[in-house]
């Protein structure tokens, strides 16, 4: 066990928690939200008998969630009653609620109403939008359960184990932390530290820790790494069971292959990968050699590795990339730490994941810094940051929204000094047009593009302003001289744009209580508890007029995009919500931009990876490139949709079926199995 210092604060924890059921005792206790070690809110707890009031509200990068919470508990501790409200961290306003008795449990939230009734009603109630107060409770509720399992609403059933626990200084004496694995409430864990007695102690993961303020440093630390150990440990196990490396070589038959030179499928043919390599392309019913492994492809359709050109990976979002065929992601910013950390587990294949381009995050100082990356706080800093990332490896550098404006042409004339790109969103304060004559080789995500040509000089993009300004798009004439000025500096410079065009139709066009347009192709595969998810708004708004104009933003936005393709600008397609499933969705909305089908294939796939010069190894299916690809029964030239069935995902040689991972961790199966025959 190891022993590091904390002050008194933990004993009173113990104290809060149980002035829940004590009648005639009041405790307020406050946690702070750390982000990299940023100070960046608040969780504060008032108990009062049996009633518990909650404020949370964090804010990095000008957003964050501001949730107010009263809640009723009953003699045990479980919640009578529960009102959420306040505000989501894209501003969605919130209005939820939860009441019980001894037959009935009713709740509304974002997705709608629910109920459940009889005499086996959950005691326990996971919000949709609260506080970590819910969980709090409910881990404390396990502990004391024979098996630490228990139904909840609205839906799963709650486990929790226990993976790690240590003894920590304080001024009483040494404490106990114990951290346990909540599962079933979604389809990944969440990792809990509680004290001796069962109360919240810290909610930490990598990066990110709820915690006291007097917490020692090095002890929110540890259990910040401890968490992303647990998550390792859990994704290693995913990959044990589900990577499946061949003896000899693998003969994938009877497969078209999709080929992102003439954008087209090719005949049928057998496709041979041997290690990590492409070994043959051979007409179909090729003779096997002694030692190989056949897969039956079935007809279907083998595509070239996808690529998530604006992801910012975790470990999560490594496996369920590369089960989704999206086997390269480049990083647009991250915890530079973590994320070396999570690179060498993907190379030794100590889990899944797919091969990640970096680009170095370079953040200005002010109230609204984002908590990614390295701070500047003047001009040759931000410079020796892009010295810093050039040293490193980093193939571009990526400028964000409180950097000054002033210092752009020096920063980007040393990555270009350097070799490195640059791209970013648009400092506060400059506008496209300045970004572009001050070097900008790449604009990041489609508001910032547009904000210029609807801004007035003095507003600040650092806040959620930078969404809800979105409601001017709709009065933008993309003929006007404006736009064109614009448009014609990035032919002009060769100024690529990656638009996140599916974050944007989220935030402008989904509704609470109705399945996000994105989600609809798989959101009968998900469980419910991520299907209550896709069921609520990013963008709130308080009319059904203020809707009109965000649905109006989103046509502009693909009227400006279409006109951006005619005229040759080369636009790059990225989630920053994730990749997988997502990065379908963001394929299939180029395709209306005035791109073809295999054209969108294409630029998934091969003019990314030249856009980033990998195109030697990767992005398209040949013989001596490494074998990243993947197979669907359909035929994606025909109709986008098709990616969205993978039967089978080959990355840098390891054989995956998604679905055998699907179905572990609650998703329901995509496509059929494939028949494979044994090496002999």
């Amino acid at each position: 066990m190891r022993s590091v210092k904390i002050s008194s604060m933990v004993s009173a924890l113990t104290l809060a928690f149980a002035a829940i059921t004590a009648p005639a005792f009041a405790e307020t206790t406050e946690y702070r939200v750390y982000i990299q070690d940023r100070d960046t809110g608040h969780l504060i707890i008032d108990t009062d008998g049996s009633e518990a009031s909650v404020d949370f509200d964090y804010k990095q990068n000008g957003r964050g969630p501001t949730i107010k919470e009263k809640v009723t508990l009953d003699a045990t501790g479980a919640p009578l009653t529960w009102a959420v409200s306040g505000r989501t961290t894209f501003g969605n306003e919130v209005e939820e609620s939860f009441s019980r008795n001894s037959d009935e449990a009713r709740w509304t939230d974002l997705s709608g109403p629910g109920a459940l009734t009889g005499e086996d009603v959950p005691l326990y109630y996971v919000t949709q939008n609260g506080s970590p107060f819910d969980i709090a409770i409910l881990a404390k509720a396990l502990l004391a359960d024979a098996d630490q399992s228990m139904p909840v609403a609205p839906t799963g059933i709650a486990k929790l184990a226990e993976r790690d626990r240590r003894v920590v200084a304080s001024e009483e004496g040494p404490v106990e932390l114990i951290t346990y694995e909540l599962s079933g409430l979604s389809t990944t864990p969440t990792y809990i530290t509680l004290d001796a007695a069962g109360d919240l102690v810290a909610l930490p993961s990598p990066g990110f820790i709820i915690r006291p303020k007097s917490l020692d440093d090095g002890a929110s630390k540890a259990l910040q790494d401890l968490s992303e150990q647990l998550a390792s440990q859990r994704l290693a196990r995913l990959q044990k069971e589900a990577a499946r490396h061949y003896d000899g070589p693998v003969r994938i038959r009877n497969v078209r292959i999709f080929d992102p030179v003439t954008k087209a499928m090719t005949d049928p043919r057998d496709v041979v990968f041997s290690g990590n390599r492409i070994s043959e392309i051979v007409p179909t019913g090729s003779v096997a050699t002694t030692g190989e492994t056949e897969i039956d492809g079935a007809g279907g359709s083998l595509i070239p590795g996808l690529y998530e050109m604006h992801g910012h990976l975790r470990q999560e979002d490594a496996l369920m990339n590369v089960l989704a065929g999206v086997t390269s992601v480049r990083d647009m910013g991250n915890n530079n730490g973590v994320l070396d950390q999570l690179i060498k587990r993907i190379a030794t294949g100590e889990i899944a994941g797919p091969r990640v381009t970096r680009s170095g995050f370079i953040e200005g100082k002010s109230n609204f810094s984002s908590a990614t990356g390295r701070l500047a706080n003047s001009e040759q800093e931000a410079i020796d940051h892009v010295r810093w990332y050039a040293a490193r490896g980093y193939v571009q550098a990526k400028l964000y929204n409180s950097m000054k404006p002033e210092w752009a042409p020096a920063v980007i004339g040393e990555a270009h000094r350097l070799g490195m790109r640059v791209s970013g969103h648009i400092p506060a304060f400059s506008s496209a047009d300045a970004m572009i004559a001050a070097g900008f080789d790449e604009i990041t995500h489609v508001n910032q593009l547009m904000l210029g040509w609807v801004l007035n000089p003095d507003e600040d993009t650092r806040t959620l302003f930078r969404f809800t300004a979105m409601k001017r798009f709709p009065d933008l004439d993309i003929g006007s001289p404006e736009v064109t000025k614009t448009l014609d500096a990035m032919v002009r410079n060769n100024v690529a744009h990656e638009p996140t065009l599916g974050i944007h139709e989220l935030g402008l066009t989904a509704v609470n209580g109705k399945r996000a347009p994105g989600t609809l192709d798989y959101f009968d595969h998900f469980p419910p508890a991520e299907q209550r998810q896709m069921k609520q708004a990013l963008f709130g708004t308080d009319s059904q007029a203020e809707r009109d104009l965000y649905i109006g933003a989103q046509k502009k936005i693909v009227e400006t995009l279409t006109e951006m393709n005619r005229r040759g600008i080369l636009l790059i397609p990225g989630t920053d919500i994730g990749g997988a499933f997502t990065l379908h969705r963001e394929l299939e909305l180029f395709t209306s931009l005035g791109m073809s089908n295999g054209e969108v294939l294409a630029r998934g796939t091969l003019d990314m990876a030249k856009y980033l010069g990998q195109e030697q190894m990767l992005g398209s299916i040949e013989r001596g490139k490494l074998a990243d690809f993947f197979l669907v029964p359909g035929d994606p030239v025909k109709d986008i949709k098709a990616i969205k069935t993978i039967a089978m995902v080959v990355n840098n040689g390891a054989v995956y079926f998604p679905d055998e991972v699907y179905r572990k961790i609650g998703i329901k199966p995509f496509a059929k199995p494939l028949k494979i025959a044994a090496a002999e």
